[in-house]
């Protein structure tokens, strides 16, 4: 169900269920989360980029097994939602950059996955669309991070409506970060990668990450003590010394040193 390749600093991901449009059934969330925690601590690795395999991205849960957990005992389903709400956030505080490729449809809860990436690349003919209440559902995990991004007003239109919309409005609206044409979009997710992975401080990018999470809901004066913390805490590390003497001296940063 996932296929990983390693490209010096970049681990691809490949969510590989073509013939289900890539649906996340519990085996695959297990794996997809699995694979992004080997990366994370894989000191070879230092961006991530999730895609996948056939003509959509992710086509949301498993409907076959949603209908089979109407069944199950209320625990039961809990710890099903439970195991996808821990891949939406690892994928949301971990440490190093996730980018989506999303190479084609993202609906329901593949709409979430791609959207919570740290940045999100979408070729022209994909579609987004939050459609749980067209069959009945709730978008209840992926609401709580489409607030974050779109804010609410814009957030509730697409989760009530349960309308589909193309890359060009979900890049509008701030849930896309770019429009690729299909044929360059993984060599746009690879430079983007090899950007950060080359030319941004490792030890930075984890550090903005856990602040970003941990900032996103509160008051302006309790954001700004953890910000003024991080940042004297950011000032005694290698990376920040190794980027200081570098801008001096005129040369590229060697991130190797510290992260």
């Amino acid at each position: 169900m996932i296929k990983e390749e390693k490209e010096n600093l970049i681990h691809w991901i490949r969510m590989n269920r073509p013939e289900k449009r890539n649906a996340l059934s519990p085996e695959l969330v297990q794996m997809l989360s699995e694979s992004i925690r080997k990366a994370y601590t894989d000191d070879g690795t230092r961006v991530i980029i999730l895609t996948g395999e056939g003509k959509a991205f992710c086509s949301g849960a498993d409907l076959a097994f949603l209908q089979k957990m109407q069944d199950f005992s209320y625990e039961e389903n809990l710890q099903d939602s439970n195991n996808l709400k821990e891949l939406f956030k690892l994928i949301y505080e971990g440490p190093k950059p996730v980018i989506a490729a999303v190479n084609g449809h993202a609906i329901a809860g593949g709409a979430g996955l791609a959207t919570i990436c740290d940045f999100t690349l979408a070729v022209p003919e994909a579609k987004f669309g939050f459609t749980e209440v067209k069959i009945g559902f709730i978008p209840a995990l992926v609401s709580v991070f489409l607030v974050r991004k779109i804010g609410e007003s814009t957030a509730r239109e697409l989760l009530l409506s349960g309308k589909i919309i193309a890359s060009p409005e979900a890049f509008e609206l701030g849930m896309v970060h770019k429009v690729v044409e299909s044929e360059f979009l993984e060599e746009e997710a690879r430079s983007l990668a090899s950007i950060l992975a080359y030319e941004n401080s490792s030890q930075s990018l984890k550090g903005t990450k856990s602040l970003l999470a941990e900032i996103s809901n509160l008051g302006l004066d309790e954001s700004l003590d953890i910000a003024a913390k991080r940042n004297a805490e950011a000032r005694g590390t290698e990376d920040c010394k190794e980027g200081i003497g570098a801008f001096l001296e005129k040369r590229k940063p060697d991130w190797t040193k510290g992260s």
